[in-house]
């Protein structure tokens, strides 16, 4: 009996000591910042470094972390060079909403964009394109007049070039400091679409993590093509709004790019690995059929 007590004894002291030692290693090593990143998903630590050449995907689960409207035109195009366009554009404060351009200022200093949107002309193996991506850091992609007039030009470059035309949406919707002018937004950049369709000339609108509010409501909604990034929420107003405004349950799926595809809002779900390939492939069965 002794014995076993005598051996119990060792075992503890021996795991007592292993614990001081972890804790003296966890001490004296310092993990450089920006070496490792929580995904929001699964929860892992997962290697910067990993998630970079992933696309900026997680290894382990494949969320689709977001990305910068200027990262995305780099994934995109040939060499990750293009060229920007409309850079002068800026907002105002039509309705002198208070602190407004303050708030701007701030993400423009975060963000060192001057706006939400990024217009550009770039290849896609080989193929110009007219192409533009919103980005959900600054102000959460919301469209209000600078916005709107960007990717309305964009549209009517693409017109004029003869270009087809790609869009990569991530918006929580029109900018409310803006009112009515946020909103004009919407016709008036469908109203180019329809010019652009008229010239037989392909638009693909790509759907990415969140698509909402005016956004989706415009030209978010209205590609010849509607591609949905794997992972994105898709819809008009929020989940709660909906819910309360028809006093009935929502499908658990609902706004999710699945359920936009099984109702025919989208045409196909793609990983962001599978963007550019399938995007060149689209390209290059319209540019045989244009003249």
């Amino acid at each position: 009996m002794n014995n076993f007590f005598d051996k119990r004894k060792v075992e503890l002291d021996v795991f007592k000591q292993t614990v001081r030692n972890r804790k003296i290693i966890a001490t004296k090593i310092n993990i450089p910042d920006g070496l490792f990143m929580k995904c929001e998903i699964c929860n892992e630590m997962v290697l910067q470094e990993d998630v970079e050449k992933n696309l900026e995907v997680c290894p382990n689960c494949n969320n689709h972390f977001r990305i910068s409207a200027r990262l995305r035109l780099k994934m995109m195009c040939d060499g990750e060079k293009f060229t920007e366009l409309f850079t002068t554009i800026q907002t105002v404060n039509p309705l002198k909403f208070p602190d407004y351009l303050e708030k701007i200022q701030k993400y423009q200093t975060e963000t060192k964009e001057l706006d939400a949107f990024v217009a550009a002309r770039g290849a896609i193996d080989g193929i110009e394109v007219a192409i533009g991506a919103l980005d959900s850091y600054f102000m959460m992609g919301s469209m209000g007049s600078a916005v709107g007039e960007k990717v309305t030009r964009l549209i009517e470059y693409a017109t004029k070039h003869r270009l087809p035309l790609i869009i990569f949406s991530a918006s929580g919707g029109a900018r409310m400091q803006e009112g009515i002018f946020s909103l004009m937004q919407m016709a008036k950049t469908a109203a180019a679409l329809k010019y652009h369709s008229g010239a037989r000339l392909l638009y693909i609108s790509v759907l990415t993590n969140p698509t909402t509010g005016g956004v989706a409501a415009s030209f978010a909604s209205l590609g010849d093509i509607n591609i949905a990034e794997s992972g994105a929420l898709i819809g008009f107003a929020g989940q709660r709004v909906i819910k309360q405004t028809i006093n009935q349950e929502l499908p658990k799926d609902f706004q999710t790019a699945e359920f936009q595809l099984a109702k025919g809002f989208v045409d196909l779900i793609l990983s962001r690995k599978d963007l550019k390939p399938t995007i060149s492939k689209l390209l290059q069965f319209h540019c045989k059929g244009v003249k």
